[in-house]
């Protein structure tokens, strides 16, 4: 675990924590690593965990599926970042899949220890627990920012609610997005055809200029 341990301690749910204090938590979660290929699912929509996960390497996406097939993004989890709290805290039946985007490495550490202190009893616990609670509201505000693009009704109202609101996080009109264009549209539950249609139009209006990833908004566009 040492080999990413400049990782782990960028992570929200050791903030405040000395090297040496996380170094000492780890071992009182239970921490592992583990390893996916790209593609390959490290949970399944409608099964249970009890372990939280923390991306080490490379990415992980939050699908969800229905009945048919449709596949629609919630989000991408980095490195540093965590993923299935709330099911793992809550013990609710997982409602997406948890994927690799590419390889990957992630840490599991036991929400029994991390919820409810462990053994050891270390002063370290009440510091943990309340960033887990800062991270699963902070996810909260994620999910309600993607409600908001997903009420706008059209695609290039949807493509630029959810831009503005980057640039707003980024605090820059430049910024690169976790997506490539068919995740971008699975995310925004749009087509991608459609989407790339209404990118171009943009450009060509002068709203926006990107390459790949890295897109920036002109001054129109923040006005829309």
């Amino acid at each position: 675990m040492e080999e990413y341990f400049a990782v782990i301690r960028t992570s929200r749910l050791f903030r405040g924590m000395e090297p040496e204090d996380i170094r000492s938590m780890l071992t009182c979660l239970g921490a592992r690593r583990a390893q996916y290929d790209k593609g390959e699912y490290l949970m399944r929509a409608g099964g249970k965990t009890r372990a939280v996960g923390l991306v080490l390497h490379g990415r992980a996406l939050l699908i969800r599926e229905d009945f048919w097939g449709n596949r629609s993004i919630l989000s991408g989890v980095e490195p540093g970042e965590m993923y299935a709290e709330s099911f793992a805290v809550s013990g609710a039946r997982l409602a997406f899949d948890v994927v690799a985007a590419e390889k990957l490495a992630v840490m599991q550490m036991d929400i029994e220890r991390v919820a409810r202190g462990c053994s050891l009893a270390c002063e370290f616990h009440a510091r943990l627990i309340m960033n887990l609670m800062e991270v699963m509201a902070e996810k909260n505000l994620q999910l309600t920012g993607k409600l908001t693009h997903m009420a706008r009704r059209t695609t290039r109202e949807k493509l630029l609610s959810y831009l503005s609101s980057s640039s707003r996080a980024a605090g820059s009109a430049a910024f690169e997005i976790p997506f490539d264009r068919q995740q971008l549209a699975d995310y925004l539950s749009v087509d991608r055809s459609a989407m790339s249609t209404e990118l171009g139009k943009l450009k060509a209006e002068g709203l926006v200029t990107f390459e790949k990833n890295r897109f920036t908004l002109m001054e129109k566009a923040h006005e829309a």
